[in-house]
């Protein structure tokens, strides 16, 4: 382990992370207008104005707004919702769990499918097998993620009856049947992934098949099998990974729009239930946490990339 380079990622996450909380501060400071009148409407009193002013901290100077948003940060205190009266911290945990699930599910898929495939189109390169997975990928990536999502919900829900489309059961209660709940919202997140990182690693895979040490294997005996997996695979492997890690971000963003299709209590009609009643303080937690996460995703992709080759030298 190269600890050299292990500190130094940790400490660009760590900025990283602190960009993107001034960043956030600073996009609900430069919006024109009062925030306080924006949420009360035009007929509130005066007063109803300055007791919010005073609730969302606008009534100090911008520095102590910023000393103080920085301190309740650092120790996971985001404020209050406005629309719920309750910690943005409770409030997130409690649809963190529907969002995560969502979202990891979506990214397993996109691993156990997108890899078997992206090998078959490049064994089969220029053969049948190999226009089917290309024409199964187009689709994929022109199709957007809702629509999909209502065609499962048509096709699996209403139709054939096979999961249940209705509501969300949650893990404590029944995992097999939260699982359920949950799998055609991660296929309909999955697609358009899974059609990325296949023709992704078609490519990488056709590129590694034309290096001299695959004839060098091919002359020394090995099996074609051992070659494809073994040498091939673990070389095409490591570009795939930072696209996956890349497009994590997007899987993210693809559950917090699908569970408005499926009606998930998660994160993303949280989000949408803050936008539409103007909840800055809750807005501003989710935003923070949701690139937190996608920060460190990539993070830990970067650190994979030693244990998938040790020859490579990290900078």
């Amino acid at each position: 382990m190269d600890y050299r380079y292990v500190t130094r990622r940790i400490i660009t996450l760590l900025l990283t992370v602190v960009l993107v909380i001034l960043l956030t501060f600073s996009a609900f400071r430069i919006i024109p207008g009062n925030p306080a009148l924006a949420i009360l409407g035009t007929e509130a009193t005066p007063e109803q104005v300055e007791a919010l002013q005073a609730k969302l901290g606008a009534d100090v100077p911008l520095f102590e707004q910023l000393a103080r948003w920085l301190k309740g940060v650092a120790v996971l205190d985001f404020g209050e919702s406005l629309r719920f009266a309750t910690p943005v911290l409770d409030l997130i945990g409690g649809r963190i769990p529907v969002t995560l699930s969502l979202a990891l599910m979506s990214l397993a898929m996109t691993v156990v499918v997108s890899i078997p495939l992206g090998i078959a189109a490049a064994r089969a390169r220029g053969k049948a097998a190999d226009l089917i997975v290309s024409i199964g990928t187009q689709l994929g990536l022109a199709v957007p993620s809702f629509w999909s999502g209502i065609v499962l919900i048509l096709l699996f829900g209403l139709t054939l009856k096979w999961v249940s489309v209705s509501r969300f059961v949650p893990w404590s209660e029944d995992p097999w049947l939260a699982f359920k709940s949950l799998l055609l919202p991660a296929v309909a997140v999955a697609v358009p992934q899974i059609a990325i990182v296949v023709r992704y690693l078609r490519t990488t895979m056709l590129e590694q098949l034309g290096l001299d040490y695959v004839r060098t294997a091919y002359s020394k005996g090995l099996t074609e099998f051992t070659i494809h997996y073994k040498h091939v695979l673990k070389n095409a492997l490591i570009p795939v990974i930072t696209v996956v890690g890349m497009n994590f971000g997007e899987i993210l963003a693809g559950s917090l729009v699908i569970e408005q299709v499926f009606t998930l209590p998660g994160m993303g009609r949280l989000l949408i239930t803050a936008i539409a009643n103007r909840d800055y303080p809750l807005i501003q937690g989710m935003v923070v946490l949701i690139a937190f996460a996608v920060i460190s995703i990539n993070f830990l992709v970067d650190l994979s990339y030693r244990w998938l080759d040790p020859k490579i030298r990290l900078k």
